[in-house]
């Protein structure tokens, strides 16, 4: 099957009871016994829904591993995840990663014991270095959030390989559809589906896909027994959003490499992060390693009262935490996304005042480079 075949046709499809063509919602919490211990499959909703596990199976099949898990959120994938992990265990995190992650490393997980290095996972030496007696894994963005470095998955793998250890791979900014780090040597896959996979601004939801039966085993043990959980109504928004993904994502990466042409010749911007211009460090290996290059462009405009200036001017980008929806919307990082990471490791990263983070949607790019024109005049 072909990339948008399969997301139309993997996974679950439809009921066989009915015949209904869409998954239904099995909105429901518990599940009839016909004996102690012997039930159809399901017995209590936070150790598996039907709805929820059509979802899991079709992300599994989509990222080419094991096992797939839905959670409520994003992060609440991210940190069950890292509840595989104990005290004392060490994690290798990618430096610019979503102001969320470094949160939840460095002011909630750390106080049960589970240490965090951040380093530029760009650069394999780097990496390397940075591994410790007590490392299990290694957790990376690529492209990264918000400026869009490029870190060879496969030359990371094959590290981490050779010293024991896991690589998460964060896969949010560029989906299945143009990123399959399983296939490169990643032993998890992370999204926070509340963007692209879900993509229409009406779901949060946060999915997690592993490569073995142990790592199977040990995540639905986190699962259930934490309990965030995705509920049957988002668990079904998510499958419909996800039967378009192929579309909205060459449409808004076709936008944002207008988009990046454009800003790359406009006067008011200083720096400009996008993997598909030839000028961006990562574009050979982007190239390598993806068949697309995304929808997520960040500039910086040169401080942070002129960055106000362009947020007070635009009409078609909304002014919103998130990303990956068919409106284009844009942040602040460093007040927004990223303030929870001290300003100190925000300039030292080049997260200014004055970047802005575009998610570039599917409207018509005319209109949007109109926009942006007059924003910045």
């Amino acid at each position: 099957m072909r990339a948008k075949t399969k997301l139309i046709h993997a996974g679950i499809v439809g009921d066989e009871a009915t015949g209904a063509v869409s998954t239904p919602i099995y909105q429901v919490s518990t599940y009839k016994q016909e004996a102690v211990g012997k039930f159809k499959g399901y017995e209590y909703s936070r150790t598996g829904n039907p709805t929820r596990h059509a979802l899991e199976v079709l992300i599994s099949e989509l990222e080419g591993g094991f096992a797939g898990f839905a959670f409520a959120s994003g992060m609440a994938a991210t940190s069950s995840v890292m509840m595989l992990f104990q005290k004392g265990d060490h994690v290798i995190l990618t430096d610019d990663v979503y102001g969320g992650t470094f949160r939840v490393m460095s002011k909630v997980l750390n106080r049960f014991g589970i240490e965090a290095t951040f380093v530029d996972t760009s650069d394999l030496a780097v990496v390397e270095a940075a591994v410790l007696e007590n490392t299990k894994a290694i957790f990376l963005e690529t492209p990264t959030n918000p400026l869009l470095k490029v870190t060879d998955m496969e030359a990371v793998a094959k590290l981490a390989k050779e010293k024991s250890l896991l690589t998460i791979v964060d896969n949010t900014f560029m989906t299945p559809y143009f990123q399959q780090p399983i296939a490169l040597g990643a032993d998890i896959v992370l999204h926070s589906a509340t963007k692209y996979l879900g993509g229409h601004s009406d779901v949060v939801a946060g999915l997690a896909v592993v490569n073995s039966e142990k790592l199977a085993t040990d995540l639905h043990f986190v699962q259930n027994s934490v309990g965030a959980v995705l509920g049957p109504q988002d668990s079904w928004l998510l499958m419909r959003g996800i039967k378009t993904l192929g579309l909205r994502m060459e449409e808004h990466q076709s936008n944002a490499q207008r988009i990046a042409e454009f800003l790359q010749e406009h006067k008011a911007v200083e720096k400009l992060y996008y993997p598909g211009l030839v000028q961006h460090p990562g574009h050979e290996l982007m190239k390598k390693q993806t068949t697309g290059f995304g929808g997520m462009i960040s500039f910086d405009v040169g401080s942070g009262e002129k960055a106000d200036a362009l947020l007070a001017k635009l009409r078609y980008f909304t002014l919103a935490e998130s990303l990956g929806a068919v409106e284009s919307l844009i942040s602040v990082p460093s007040r927004m996304t990223h303030a929870s990471i001290p300003i100190e490791r925000r300039q030292e990263l080049g997260i200014t005042d004055g970047l802005v983070r575009i998610s570039v949607g599917i409207e018509d790019v005319e209109d949007l480079m109109e926009d942006l024109d007059q924003g910045l005049a």
